[in-house]
């Protein structure tokens, strides 16, 4: 599987994302040939919250979406909960919706979408417990394995990553998308 040969995808995560929705994906998108980069607010390493350790390669204060063809945001509450606070990351994650690029958005990933503003009119899923919090920012939120709206793919618990994994790589392939936007 090498449909994404030479694109660059950027994954946005820091301290206490879930280990498995970094890994998973990564895994996924390198093996479709895609080059894989570790986007956090801070230079060094990132722990996930079973332990996993992801180099850093560039801090999001530097990151810029034009240099992506793709975003991923792995969940996590604490990972998501810091992302949402950090204001370079959240810029960096709103030009993706600007570029009309996919953005692949897991578990408690969505809380990021919702602080860029990028959720309103959109339908997505997510862990349960942030069902209120989309539909609050005006998306419609449904009880799915996996949802694909228009570039933005969204699953809610480790349990989907093979249906998450699979409609990345397929929106990646597929480039942007001209109804992708904030």
């Amino acid at each position: 599987m090498t449909q994404l040969n030479g694109k660059r995808i950027a994954f946005l995560a820091t301290d206490g994302y879930e280990d498995s929705e970094l890994t998973s994906p990564w895994q996924a998108v390198t093996d479709a040939g895609a080059i894989a980069i570790m986007v956090a607010p801070d230079a060094g390493s990132i722990e996930g919250k079973n332990g996993h350790a992801q180099q850093v390669d560039v801090v999001s204060a530097d990151a810029e979406a034009a240099d992506f063809d793709a975003l991923v945001l792995p969940g996590g509450v604490v990972n998501a909960d810091h992302l949402r606070m950090d204001a370079a990351s959240v810029a960096f994650a709103k030009e993706f919706f600007d570029q009309h690029k996919p953005v692949g958005a897991i578990c408690h990933a969505a809380w990021t979408l919702i602080e860029a503003g990028v959720v309103d009119g959109r339908t997505l899923t997510s862990y349960p417990s942030l069902m209120t919090d989309l539909r609050n920012a005006g998306a419609t939120w449904v009880d799915e394995e996996v949802v694909v709206d228009a570039g933005l793919v969204s699953s809610r618990t480790p349990d989907d990553l093979p249906a998450f994994n699979e409609k990345v790589i397929e929106e990646i392939a597929e480039g942007p998308h001209e109804d992708q936007t904030a």
